[in-house]
């Protein structure tokens, strides 16, 4: 039986075509029928003989139309010879001669003469087949039961598969019965000289398989078909003979196409693009997708090919929220790849943002003035909305929503109503565009911000002009006093001055108590400790991209350093996403903020830009040093507990204690863990293929 693939065909000539051929495996010829018919093919070439006409002695089965179509056979994955199936059409011809004596005098019927009539029918069918230099015949048997016998009604059909030729020949094809009662069916066909092209994946390689005639030149072109935009060419040769290219599965795109011509002049170029619904170059599309600043006030999103996507503007908070759509003045429109987009501005904002999104997921987002006009900034945005009669209304964009400026919520806009609105009106505040339906003001927050810590260094003072006054009255104790709290605050710098975040798969539910009991270790010492198992309705709210992106900007941005624990589940996804495999990404938890950063995490990486922001760590019994995959052993790869003190130095960076008092250290923290890593171990099903050790359990 034929068995389903990926094969494309390019007719090359006059009137080029391009056919879709299926893919016969193994040498032998066989035969099927339609259902209700059974049928037979005899074993090895018959004579062609057709014989004389004979009369039909009742109803019989003869052919009535042929019909074929072109497929390859296949010997192994990249020997295919060109095949010609045929498809025999059979009726019912003829009918039962009435006896004189029954239509004279009624006489009824013998049921010996009746009993041919309601049996079934057989035929033998002769396909003859000539391709210069070859010849054969072959005979076919075909019963059909006495259900479907009506004279002159057509019983179905038998497939014969299939007729072995070669590129370019002319074929005749005859079918007739034996004993023979019609004129033979015959047919005549010219078979296309074509290239044909198998493409078919091996791991992480593609190989295109171009089947040509020794004696024919052909020209070979890999290009993008941009939609807008002329192709752009991308790879391109002259072949002579079967030739194999090979690419890898990362060079896959949706518009990649092949174009195959004649070298002869003014020949006529066939084109395919056999890689549009391809998963793995829909996500090479993506990765390779890139959003660009174009001054003064314009932006590009560069793809080699169209995307199925939108883009809005967006105001991004500096406190790490998600980025909240701005619908004018940028409303959501299908995004043109390669093409300059003009921002309808007044002024650019460091806050504003681009999102480039599809119906299910963002998949892009870039600040792009972040380079330009510096960091985010703590502006409070102000959406004026214009109605008729010269209505207009002003609201502050928050995560909870457009704050109206005089109302009793308890928030930062609705406390500052006021103020807000006579900045507007003095122009204080940044206009970003304004039309006929409202307007966008950015209005700085400083001085609310200098107002309030003024506040607060009073009350320092205040505090100071205490404690010198109980210096004085109560020396002595006043002193030991000042001398632990001196520690206190010098050991509260030291944890604002690093900060880490934890990133880890949740293989189970004992993988993530050994988690929460590291992240509690290292957060009893100098080092303020981001984990997700505690940050569960943040995760729900935001969703853990969202969640990922505010903390790693966060960390990194105040000199942390983000760290990933490996563990197997965590394994298995950072190679689905560096092989790629060809089935799609499992479905993760809303919590698996590790699953959600893999995107983010591995530019970093193949950029060169994780050293001294990323450190690697996995514990001793669950994984194998090599198990770690090659592309994050860029950054140091601590074993723990065995490691712990390099580990534990790593993370506290400039602010590490000497090397005695981290060794005291470590031993606290591997303390700390002794119990998790004991009850991981004893939970049931925790060996599962977790390095060799496990193995061995097993």
């Amino acid at each position: 039986m034929p068995v389903p693939w990926f094969f494309l065909s390019l007719a090359l000539g006059r009137n080029p075509v391009v056919l879709s051929l299926e893919r016969v495996v193994g040498p032998q010829d066989t035969a099927r029928c339609s259902p209700g018919l059974s049928c037979h093919l005899w074993d090895g070439d018959v004579l062609c003989l057709p014989g004389s006409l004979v009369s039909a002695p009742g109803p019989v089965l003869v052919p009535t139309g042929l019909q074929t179509e072109l497929v390859l056979r296949c010997y192994k994955d990249t020997d295919c010879d060109l095949c010609v199936r045929v498809d025999v059409h059979l009726a019912v011809h003829g009918y039962w001669e009435e006896p004189e004596d029954e239509e004279k005098f009624g006489i009824a019927e013998d049921p010996a003469i009746e009993e041919p009539r309601n049996a079934s029918l057989q035929a033998h069918v002769v396909l003859s087949f000539q391709a210069y230099p070859t010849a054969r015949c072959v005979l076919l048997e075909v019963q059909v039961p006495a259900a479907l016998v009506q004279p002159g009604q057509s019983v179905g059909s038998v497939v014969f598969e299939c007729f072995e030729a070669a590129l370019g020949a002319e074929v005749r094809i005859w079918s007739y019965t034996q004993p023979r009662y019609q004129k033979e069916l015959n047919l005549t066909q010219q078979l296309p000289a074509l290239p044909v092209l198998n493409v078919s994946a091996h791991g992480n390689d593609v190989h295109l398989v171009v089947d040509i005639p020794e004696d024919q030149r052909f020209g070979l072109s890999l290009y993008w078909n941009q939609v807008p935009g002329p192709a752009k060419p991308w790879w391109h040769r002259n072949l002579t003979g079967p030739q194999t290219i090979t690419l890898n599965h990362t060079d896959l795109v949706p518009c990649l196409c092949i174009q195959v011509w004649r070298l002869e002049p003014d020949s006529v170029r066939t084109s395919i693009c056999p890689f549009r619904e391809d998963p793995r170059a829909h996500r090479n599309l993506w990765r390779a997708a890139r959003l660009q600043l174009l001054p003064p006030r314009a932006w590009r999103l560069d793809a080699p090919c169209s995307l199925p996507a939108e883009a809005t503007l967006c105001w991004q908070a500096p406190d790490g929220g998600p980025c909240q759509p701005l619908v004018p003045p940028l409303p959501r429109e299908n995004v043109t790849v390669n093409k300059a987009l003009e921002f309808p501005l007044l002024k650019g904002h460091p806050n504003i943002c681009v999102q480039v999104s599809t119906w299910e997921k963002q998949e892009l987002q870039e600040c792009l003035w972040a380079d330009s006009l510096g960091p985010l900034k703590d502006d409070m945005l102000l959406v004026e909305t214009r109605g008729p009669q010269d209505n207009r209304s002003l609201c502050a964009l928050e995560p909870s929503g457009c704050t109206p400026l005089f109302s009793r919520a308890s928030t930062r806009a609705a406390r500052l109503g006021g103020p807000l609105l006579q900045d507007v009106q003095s122009g204080q505040c940044l206009q970003l565009w304004d039309d006929d339906l409202g307007a966008l003001w950015a209005c700085p927050m400083e001085k609310y911000i200098h107002r309030r810590w003024a506040l607060v260094w009073m009350a320092c003072l205040l505090l100071a002009a205490v404690l010198f006054l109980l210096l004085l009255l109560k020396k002595n104790h006043v002193k030991g006093w000042l001398r632990l709290l001196k520690e206190d605050v010098r050991a509260g710098a030291a944890a604002r001055s690093r900060a880490a975040l934890l990133l880890y798969s949740a293989d189970d539910a004992g993988f993530e108590r050994l988690v929460g009991a590291l992240a509690s270790a290292l957060f009893q010492l100098p080092l303020r400790v981001a984990v997700d198992l505690w940050s569960r309705r943040e995760l729900s709210a935001q969703g853990p991209l969202a969640w990922f992106h505010a903390q790693r900007r966060q960390t990194l941005q105040e000199g942390g350093v983000v760290v990933l624990l490996f563990s197997p589940g965590a394994v298995a996804l950072c190679r689905e996403w560096l092989q790629d495999a060809t089935s799609a990404p499992g479905a993760h938890g809303p919590h698996d903020a590790f699953a959600a950063s893999l995107s983010c995490l591995l530019p970093d990486f193949l950029q060169g830009r994780a050293p001294g922001r990323y450190v690697g760590a996995y514990f001793d019994r669950l994984l194998s040093p090599d198990a770690v995959p090659a592309l994050f052993r860029s950054v140091p790869v601590f074993s723990l507990p065995s490691q712990l003190p390099e580990f534990l130095g790593t993370l506290q960076g400039p602010a590490a204690p000497h090397p005695w008092r981290l060794a005291e250290r470590a031993e606290q923290v591997s303390r700390a863990l002794q119990p998790a890593l004991d009850s991981c171990f004893r939970a049931p099903g925790t060996g599962r293929g977790m390095g060799p050790e496990a193995e061995d359990r097993t």
